[in-house]
């Protein structure tokens, strides 16, 4: 995975925390499971029966969380559509999975570097290097969204649902007029008051005591998931479910995107591939030029006229008869 620098900000070293959580319980997610006491003297088999039998929990505890998924959905969609940006900010293996969603936004979605931006604690070393002992970092969790805005949506990741960087970073984006949403497998999470939606499945105890990478951690990679695909389908990045937006960069994706316009038309690859060089490579354009019969520039008009939204610019070119 290449994360391009505009996208990572680098947390500072670790400093005297300010803003701590209020104590609470320990969550769910650090419970001992009774299920899985008697792992270390499982077959191979068994054990990853085990695994996946509780795997399978994850998805159904998302499902009860779409509500407030939505919402946040909502929000980044008027942040995104307003010229605004999304902010990720996570410790550890949360961190991880936001800088991960964050970075395949590029390529599979054409969206602009520095739209949405995951903050990782520790920085970029913490992606391969855990650095554990910054996610007590407050001060840093509070710098990393100074350059934050207001009408900008800062999503605060963290398993536990108290992590004091994560904390820092929500309750100083607040201040500044930012949206601020937390996902975390803690319904009870003592941070969640920083938050305008708080995201929390219940994936209960690990199969590894604490181990959130885990069952929390599947939940986070489907909620972000969920998130980051629903926002862009919402902003006109697809057209169907067709990735109608992403870079072709490479000799595969130049064939896939072919295709894509190929799927979209019903017409053959070598119309496809004039239509798109007439288009100067926008593969919407020459999508709507193949469904339409307009002309590149025509199309080029309607897609701004609707903001990229395909559907609605070849309403409009029916409207207008061209």
């Amino acid at each position: 995975m290449t994360t391009s620098p505009s996208q990572l900000s680098l947390a500072a070293p670790p400093t005297s925390p300010q803003l701590s959580a209020p104590p609470s319980p320990l969550s769910r997610t650090e419970e001992r499971n009774p299920r899985s006491a008697g792992i270390d003297r499982m077959s191979t088999l068994e054990l990853l029966h085990l695994i996946n039998s509780e795997d399978r929990h994850v998805p159904e505890a998302v499902a009860q969380v779409l509500p407030q998924l939505a919402a946040a959905v909502e929000l980044a969609v008027t942040a995104l559509s307003g010229g605004n940006r999304v902010h990720y900010v996570g410790a550890g293996t949360s961190g991880r999975i936001a800088v991960l969603d964050a970075a395949e936004l590029i390529p599979t979605f054409g969206l602009e570097p520095d739209r949405v931006i995951a903050h990782i604690a520790g920085g970029p070393p913490a992606l391969t290097r855990p650095s554990e002992a910054a996610e007590d970092d407050e001060t840093a969790g509070s710098a990393v969204v100074t350059a934050v805005e207001a009408g900008d949506v800062v999503v605060g990741v963290t398993a536990s649902g108290r992590t004091p960087y994560v904390h820092a970073a929500l309750t100083t984006a607040r201040t500044l007029g930012a949206h601020t949403v937390l996902i975390s497998a803690n319904p009870a999470s003592p941070i969640s008051a920083a938050a305008d939606v708080h995201i929390a499945p219940d994936t209960g105890p690990e199969v590894l005591t604490g181990s959130t990478r885990m069952k929390a951690g599947t939940a986070q990679k489907l909620i972000l998931n969920a998130f980051s695909t629903a926002t862009m389908v919402r902003l006109g990045r697809t057209y169907s479910n067709l990735m109608t937006d992403m870079l072709a960069t490479n000799a595969k994706l130049k064939d896939r995107r072919l295709r894509i316009l190929a799927e979209a038309t019903g017409a053959d690859l070598t119309e496809c591939g004039h239509a798109l060089r007439s288009a100067d490579g926008n593969a919407k354009v020459a999508l709507l030029t193949l469904l339409a019969g307009s002309s590149p520039d025509t199309a080029a008009r309607a897609l701004a006229v609707t903001e990229g939204h395909v559907t609605r610019a070849l309403r409009l070119l029916a409207v207008n008869g061209t």
